[in-house]
């Protein structure tokens, strides 16, 4: 059985919330418990619940921390937006980031799929 750190999506959405953590470090102080805070958890979410399916001993339950990471994702890729439109953090950090999301996004989308076909399991 492989272990989730052998997944690309596991690596490159632990390297996002690396990202995400220097990105935010540059913040203004006033937003350290605003999105600051709300971009870190998000970000750590999505590796930790591909973590914590993958260790899991069916596919459907592996399957559902899947969707919960995609919806951390999601919600990552949200308080980018939100970012970039109050304007906090350099937007060119910011729309870097966004576009890791996507990437994320749909590896897990097909990690989905290739879980659900049974022909994927860590």
């Amino acid at each position: 059985m492989k272990s989730h750190k052998n997944l690309d999506v596991w690596q490159i959405a632990v390297k996002l919330a690396e990202e995400v953590y220097g990105v935010t470090r540059r913040f203004p102080k006033d937003e350290l418990f605003g999105l600051t805070t709300q971009m870190r958890r998000s970000a750590i979410s999505i590796p930790s619940n591909i973590a914590d399916g993958a260790a899991r001993q069916g596919d459907k339950e592996f399957v559902q921390f899947l969707y919960v990471a995609a919806g951390s994702a999601s919600e990552l890729d949200t308080q980018l937006e939100i970012a970039k439109r109050v304007p906090i953090g350099d937007p060119q950090d910011l729309e870097r980031l966004q576009s890791e999301v996507e990437r994320i996004s749909m590896m897990l989308q097909g990690l989905i799929r290739s879980v659900r076909r049974g022909s994927v399991r860590t």
